[in-house]
């Protein structure tokens, strides 16, 4: 995005010209001799058979100042494991795979629930907090990125931007978020464009001068999987279990830092990823699933700094997103329009709607469950309540492993 506009919150790092590969990435060379960094990659089984995945790996080759890419496995069976171990073993950096279904994690997390603690539940939001929580237990790196597997537009200048701002000494900002341009042959992100930037301002409207809706409103993308910290960063904040993961980390960040130790900075020219379908028909998948989740987040962060939702709060904000979600209809057609791009407005139209129905859906599931929170405890408080989950965790990938490896000399 070719502008210099600085929000007064926090710093924006621009894409202003494209810095040398080789220049950037000597410079973190350089840094990286100073603070270790990690990369998590939150990955099913089934992406190593998507096109994207193979990619990465392709660029995370040449990478040379990462310390260490942890892979937290999801949905994976023993087969699946065993082929991520080849799969993975091309890289130069120490790789770490987290198998989350193996029996040495069904064993931890046995541990967890039999504590009152957490329950086992499938989804990235978990996959995330288990690969900090081995990170923190393992105690080698300073600073972490995180990415998803499944992006096409995935290159090495992408992470590199990603890691500046945490792993520079002389930058030194405690956490990044990515933004950038989510277009193909088309404008994409229809849930940030046609639900999360309207939601916002209807929300604005009905609580003027809210802080924290000010804050989550600075972001180019809030949605953006993409970010990185300061490691020490996540043994303070609680990570969300849902679908809400990205908006939810947003707030636990605004909780746990001030504005001068955060940025967001452009990382692509242009990005892709996997599209979720709409699913209008089934509320509880795809895109509607993932709009009732971030509601649900903003919802209970604006009750925990104090703002008084109601039912009659909830039906207004409907009302404002929808009108406004029409006239961002409007914006988008004309962005389309100049830039070469098809634009179909009855879709766009058909899925504000969609989301207006989510909307309230969300709005009914708080009201009826104020207390409920998807946030999974922070591991400050995990490895106070049990101290050997430090042993657990650092242990459980090499333990796993040796296990595979016998089966097979067997």
């Amino acid at each position: 995005m070719s502008d210099f506009y600085q929000h007064h919150l926090f710093t924006t790092l621009h894409r202003l010209k494209r810095l040398p590969l080789e220049k950037l990435e000597t410079s973190l060379e350089q840094a990286a001799e100073r603070r270790s960094m990690a990369l998590l990659l939150p990955s099913l089984a089934s992406e190593m058979d998507g096109p994207a995945l193979p990619r990465i790996l392709r660029h995370l080759q040449a990478v040379r100042y990462l310390h260490r890419i942890v892979v937290a496995l999801d949905r994976a069976s023993e087969t699946d494991y065993r082929r991520a171990l080849k799969f993975f073993s091309d890289l130069p950096q120490e790789v770490t795979i987290l198998w989350l279904d193996g029996p040495r994690a069904t064993d931890i997390f046995d541990r967890f629930e039999a504590s009152g603690l957490v329950r086992r539940a499938h989804g990235k939001g978990q996959a995330v907090w288990f690969a900090l929580g081995h990170l923190l237990a393992a105690g080698d790196c300073q600073a972490v990125a995180l990415h998803d597997c499944d992006v096409v537009t995935y290159d090495r200048y992408l992470l590199g931007r990603l890691c500046f701002p945490v792993l520079r000494q002389d930058v030194d900002f405690k956490f990044a978020k990515a933004y950038y341009a989510r277009t193909s042959d088309r404008l994409n992100g229809r849930v940030t464009r046609l639900f999360v930037y309207p939601l916002l301002t209807a929300l604005r409207n009905s609580y003027p001068g809210q802080p924290f809706l000010e804050y989550l409103s600075a972001f180019r993308y809030p949605l953006a999987g993409e970010m990185a910290m300061q490691l020490d960063l996540a043994r303070h904040i609680r990570v969300p279990s849902d679908w809400g993961l990205e908006v939810g980390l947003l707030a636990e960040v605004y909780r746990n830092l001030s504005p001068k130790e955060m940025c967001q900075v452009d990382v692509a020219g242009r990005y892709d990823h996997k599209h979720q379908v709409l699913s209008i028909d089934e509320p509880n998948t795809g895109l509607m699933r993932m709009v009732k989740d971030i509601t649900g987040t903003i919802l209970r962060s604006l009750a925990a700094e104090g703002a008084t939702i109601s039912s009659e709060t909830l039906m207004s904000i409907k009302a404002a997103y929808l009108r406004l979600a029409q006239d961002y209809v409007e914006r988008y057609a004309f962005d389309a329009a100049i830039n070469g791009f098809p634009f179909n407005r009855d879709e766009e139209e058909r899925a504000s709607e969609a989301f207006a129905e989510s909307l309230h859906v969300a709005g009914e599931d708080y009201l009826e469950n104020v207390l409920y929170t998807p946030l999974l405890p922070n591991w400050n408080r995990m490895f106070s309540a049990l101290p050997d989950a430090h042993d657990w965790m650092t242990e459980m990938p090499s333990k796993d492993r040796g296990a595979v490896r016998a089966k097979q000399s067997q």
